[in-house]
């Protein structure tokens, strides 16, 4: 029940900050239909990045543990590749993607970049907590191949799924302010622009000075990750631990 008073408060308290607008030249202009039309483009951009580091983090995973020796060789490559700064890479998607006017690839391929690692690491822990006596029991019963990973590697792993994927997407949340404000890292003379989401609303509010509708942004971003928390994360957590190994 309290979530529902803290949602109706943050929602009250953004119509409050809504219905004053910072006047003057250069005043910049806040509206509902706004911050909606930037969440939805963050939330696309954040989506498809998750989406993407999910398909290749269970396959990395999965390669990861097939056998002790190939677990050694990779374990450490993996590690490798998830130390190495994402920022340092930035620069260099952007001049790529701005070859083809397409700088929603960079934003998107440094959000799936920052999110990957966290899904495979947390797959690979999952695998390890599953008994050797119920894969056995699997192969016993004929499971093979593609069955033996859907009716058994899949459901086991789903809670540590979970826990990556909302470390993961915290990840994304955390950078989405780089991913959208791409201006700063591209080529002196370059015609772009930052990507129009709740990352480049911070920036172009702060930037400008507009100390409420920076608030009124900052309060819809709290109260958007707030919300996904409790009703989508909170319940996957919840009906995962029915597939726990004690």
């Amino acid at each position: 029940m309290w979530v529902y008073i803290v949602v109706l408060i943050v929602v009250a308290l953004i119509a409050l900050f809504v219905s004053f607008r910072p006047a003057g030249p250069t005043g910049y202009d806040i509206s509902l239909q706004t911050i909606l039309v930037a969440t939805i483009s963050t939330l696309l951009r954040i989506g498809v990045a998750y989406a993407l580091a999910v398909v290749v983090a269970v396959p990395l995973a999965l390669l990861a543990e097939r056998s002790q020796h190939v677990e050694t060789l990779l374990l450490p490559v993996y590690d490798v590749f998830e130390s190495i700064p994402n920022l340092a890479v930035l620069p260099v998607l952007v001049v790529f993607f701005l070859q083809f006017n397409f700088l929603d690839g960079a934003a998107v391929t440094i959000l799936f970049l920052n999110m990957l690692w966290s899904i495979v690491f947390a797959l690979v822990g999952g695998l390890k907590v599953i008994p050797k006596d119920v894969k056995a029991a699997a192969r016993i019963f004929g499971l093979r191949n593609f069955s033996y990973v859907r009716r058994l590697i899949l459901p086991a792993i789903f809670p540590q799924f979970v826990t990556g994927s909302i470390l993961a997407v915290a990840s994304g949340w955390n950078i989405i302010i780089v991913a959208e404000a791409l201006h700063v890292y591209a080529p002196a003379g370059a015609n772009s622009k930052d990507l129009f989401g709740i990352g480049s609303l911070l920036v172009s509010t702060s930037a400008q000075g507009q100390s409420a509708a920076y608030l009124v942004v900052f309060v819809a971003m709290i109260l958007v990750i707030a919300l996904f928390n409790f009703f989508v994360w909170q319940k996957l957590l919840n009906y995962s631990q029915r597939f726990r190994f004690e």
